[in-house]
């Protein structure tokens, strides 16, 4: 592997001259995990994060009934594990690979001795930790605030500006997943596309879904009324 140009990928480290990207890949550990492996676990003292080069990381978290709450999914060049590099102290989730993964970590000390030395780094790493800030309030809005039909809506409308063809996009994670992810059960989930389908407002073949009428979606999304 060229730890190099994977470093590259990421968009917390996007723009960063060849020096830079080297220093980054000198302190950093490549890592393989197993579909289920645990990269890491809530309250466990944060060490520092990761980047997935490969495969898919979900962070969840756990009621006191055991019930999961995915809180999001990292892919290939996203980061994960940060939030504590500068604060320090644990984990705020759990990490868990849902196929077979491989990724970079950086360990907290090194990659604070090394953005004292290119404050850049630090620069970009603020942005991205804005994003995701803004990523989790609205994840907590349409757990708290929208019906289920409204989360879907939203997350479809994400994927769809995500992939850059906001009009087909392909489900990357199971339909189980993504019911825990907007807070539901798989049952309630499947409930909801296929009555969307009939509604004309999407098209389901699979995991490949159509967004057939946007404004309807919209609608969904900002909690209005539909389904």
């Amino acid at each position: 592997m060229n730890l190099r140009s994977e470093i590259a990928k990421a968009s917390l480290f996007s723009g960063l001259p060849t020096d830079q990207l080297e220093g980054l890949a000198q302190i950093c550990l490549n890592q393989k995990l197993e579909k289920g492996q645990l990269l890491f676990s809530e309250g466990g003292s944060a060490k520092g994060f990761y980047l997935v080069v490969g495969g898919k990381i979900k962070i969840y978290k756990l009621s006191f009934e055991g019930k999961e709450q995915i809180l999001h999914i990292f892919g290939m060049g996203e980061i994960c594990g940060e939030v504590p590099v500068f604060a320090g102290g644990n984990y705020p989730a759990n990490a868990e690979a849902i196929e077979p993964t491989e990724v970079l970590f950086f360990p907290r000390s090194a990659f604070v001795d090394l953005i004292h030395k290119e404050p850049a780094i630090a620069l970009n790493m603020l942005a991205i930790l804005s994003q995701r800030l803004r990523r989790f309030t609205h994840l907590i809005e349409d757990l708290s605030l929208k019906e289920v039909p409204g989360r879907l809506a939203a997350y479809l409308i994400f994927l769809g500006e995500r992939s850059g063809e906001p009009e087909t996009l392909e489900l990357d994670i199971t339909k189980s997943q993504l019911a825990s992810l907007l807070g539901t059960i798989p049952e309630t989930l499947s409930r909801i596309l296929a009555k969307m389908a009939q509604q004309g407002i999407i098209a389901v073949e699979g995991r490949k879904i159509t967004l057939l009428d946007r404004n309807a979606l919209e609608v969904l999304a900002a909690g209005g009324k539909g389904i």
